[in-house]
């Protein structure tokens, strides 16, 4: 593989390259923090993109191009009120392009770094649950006046149910890795509440909820926080498309609300934590509760359990076609990935009564 140095050289930097360290916890790209001489000039993330995932690069560099640059514009025409707020960039390469494929075929971008930032995998207070949701929720509000059909499909039907069901009954019905026998109960589960999973597609073809520019990957993670814990920007836009905003608050729920890891093998330590279900709430609906459509609003509580089931089948389809599109750490991987997130399901079920109730005490107010 081309070494990293020669891969910064094709990028229009300041300062010299110094060196660069693997950063992130993603399942898909690879990630380095790439750091520059002399003192001052800016660092970079350097990410090499899998293509095997990502296939149409070039469209996909367009949509992030065509978000961020409106997302600044809108900033720009703000007042100093969400001064905050930190758009990344794209680096441009020498030949004006911005991406580069090396001579194997790997493509590569890169960003500016956000200096004293971090991001956590685990949501440590509500405060720190609530700026998330601010954060992502200024997100979908400086990007609702773009034109969600002029963006690029970059992964046709991610949280499409109908389609995401039918490549899971295939993979149980083919069993290429052998592996149906062994997850039977799981497989039970994830068929015995389809008809419920239905919701947000209905809503959409009987355009109850419009079509939006959405994020579609709103894991904790993928917001950067300053030294004072607030929330300053939205990273990872591989999968800025259309979709519809249901899917990010629930992508945030999961993943942020979520008392256990994603892949906590103890599933007693699984279940929804109310407190920073309400926090994140708080702090999405305080930037974006008036420009929601009705039903939006109605089906914000469901919406989480629709995408920790959704997510979770995603999982299991994966273990029961041999483990092709998650990273995994050990065998077996993903399926426990997939009883962790119907064990989150369960909890939110039982308490999807307290769910509803402080969506609706927000709406009210």
């Amino acid at each position: 593989m081309i070494g990293i140095p020669r891969i910064i050289k094709q990028f229009k930097i300041e300062g010299q390259f110094e060196s660069a360290s693997p950063i992130g916890s993603g399942h898909i790209n690879d990630s380095w923090l790439v750091t520059t001489t002399p003192a001052g000039a800016p660092d970079y993330v350097l990410q090499r993109i899998n293509h095997h995932i990502f296939t149409n690069v070039p469209a996909l560099t367009d949509n992030i191009l065509r978000v961020t640059r409106h997302l600044r514009q809108r900033l720009l025409c703000r007042d100093d009120s969400l001064s905050w707020f930190r758009v990344i960039q794209l680096i441009a390469t020498r030949g004006g392009n911005h991406f580069f494929r090396d001579p194997d075929g790997n493509y590569w971008r890169l960003y500016d770094h956000v200096r004293d930032t971090t991001s956590y995998d685990v949501v440590g207070s509500p405060a720190m649950a609530s700026e998330a949701g601010k954060a992502f929720g200024l997100f979908q509000y400086l990007s609702s006046d773009i034109e969600a059909s002029s963006l690029f499909e970059i992964l046709p039907d991610f949280h499409h149910i109908a389609v995401r069901l039918q490549t899971f009954r295939d993979t149980v019905h083919r069993d290429p890795a052998g592996r149906v026998a062994g997850a039977q109960s799981e497989i039970a589960f994830a068929e015995s509440r389809v008809e419920e999973m239905h919701t947000i597609l209905h809503l959409g073809e009987q355009g109850k909820i419009p079509l939006r520019v959405t994020h579609n990957d709103t894991k904790f993670n993928n917001v950067l926080f300053n030294r004072d814990q607030q929330a300053i920007s939205v990273v990872d836009l591989d999968t800025v498309m259309p979709g519809y905003l249901l899917y990010d608050f629930g992508d945030a729920i999961r993943t942020g609300a979520n008392t256990g890891d994603e892949d906590e093998a103890d599933l007693t330590k699984v279940n929804i934590d109310l407190a920073l279900f309400e926090a994140y709430a708080r702090g999405y609906l305080g930037v974006v509760g008036k420009s929601l459509w009705p039903a939006e609003t109605a089906h914000l509580a469901f919406s989480a359990k629709y995408m920790t089931y959704l997510i979770g089948l995603r999982f299991l389809t994966d273990h029961l076609n041999g483990d092709h599109y998650f990273k995994t750490g050990f065998p077996g991987h993903n399926l426990q990935r997939a009883r962790a997130q119907f064990k989150l399901l369960q909890s939110m079920e039982e308490h999807f009564g307290e769910m509803e109730n402080i969506i609706l005490a927000f709406d009210s107010n």
